[in-house]
């Protein structure tokens, strides 16, 4: 039965959103994370102003403590009342034989394995998941399980609503929660992923080959002619460029930043490779005396 709509609430000023709150600016920004938040707003339901207001709690960055581990999210929302509010978010863990079809499936396509393996996720990857018997979005409101220690007793509250809103950013940030959101962690799923495509077996043990005694003058002499090496350097259009790239690093203290104080150094040290890598004899310093040219004494 359906629990009545709470309408008792405190008239009182709300508490300021925590230093550690999560603030979001915009969930669903890859496929992925659209994805998720279509589920939200059509598993869920609930009416559009609850929806609203969860996602100005997001913003706001009112959720904090969010944990996401072995298929279940845990976060606190600081709502109206000085205490934070506890969420709980589960879906539905697949077997171990819903996740080795999905594990074949995706082996069975090289684009979708190496994707993955390559730390991308592919597109239409939940049809694979959903072909083995679970998808990794959720289709239906016997997928996922919320509950939150408000007063509310609305579907979904408002506190339930951020805490999604702020797990989309998420997942746009780490595609591979959405493993851990169905009890694997993406460790786990590469791994399946490699043994399956190598067949599981390890690699043949190679033959150790009998020991050739050397004598000590043959110990330094190579045992065939060595191949001809050839090195080509072309100074950089722009030398400092990755340095100015990087910025500041945390930490940085010095009044200049790092392109300007280490740009020298590292031009220097990269003439000094090349000098080396192509033999050619380093410069005297300015400062050394001249050598005179042998000639008759004076």
């Amino acid at each position: 039965m359906r629990r009545p709509r709470w309408t008792g609430w405190s008239t009182g000023p709300k508490a300021p959103p925590p230093a550690d709150g999560l603030k979001i600016k915009k969930a669903g920004t890859t496929w992925w994370g659209k994805r998720w938040i279509a589920a939200l707003e059509v598993v869920l339901g609930g009416d559009a102003g609850r929806l609203a207001r969860g996602r100005t709690y997001a913003r706001a960055g009112r959720t904090h403590d969010l944990l996401v581990e072995g298929g279940r999210v845990t976060a606190k929302v600081t709502g109206s009342r000085p205490r934070p509010y506890d969420v709980t978010i589960e879906l539905v863990r697949p077997g171990d034989a819903e996740w080795a079809r999905a594990v074949a499936g995706l082996v069975g396509k090289a684009q979708f394995a190496a994707t993955l393996l390559a730390g991308e996720m592919p597109p239409d990857i939940d049809d694979v998941f959903r072909a083995a018997g679970a998808g990794l979005f959720p289709a239906s409101r016997a997928e996922l399980k919320t509950s939150c220690s408000c007063p509310d007793w609305g579907d979904p509250c408002k506190h339930v609503a951020a805490t999604h809103y702020v797990l989309g950013e998420a997942l746009d940030r780490d595609p591979f929660l959405l493993f851990e959101l169905r009890g694997r962690a993406k460790a786990e799923v590469l791994e399946a992923l490699r043994r399956a495509r190598g067949g599981g077996k390890p690699p043949p043990k190679a033959r150790r080959a009998k020991p050739r005694k050397t004598s000590p003058a043959e110990y330094d002499a190579p045992r065939a002619a060595l191949p001809e090496m050839h090195f080509s350097f072309e100074e950089p259009p722009t030398h400092g460029a990755v340095l100015r790239q990087l910025g500041a690093p945390a930490g940085w203290s010095d009044e200049h930043p790092p392109a300007e104080t280490l740009g020298p150094l590292v031009r220097a040290a990269a003439e000094l490779a090349r000098q080396l890598a192509l033999a050619e004899p380093a410069p005297p310093p300015t400062d050394a005396p001249a050598k005179r040219k042998p000639g008759k004494p004076r």
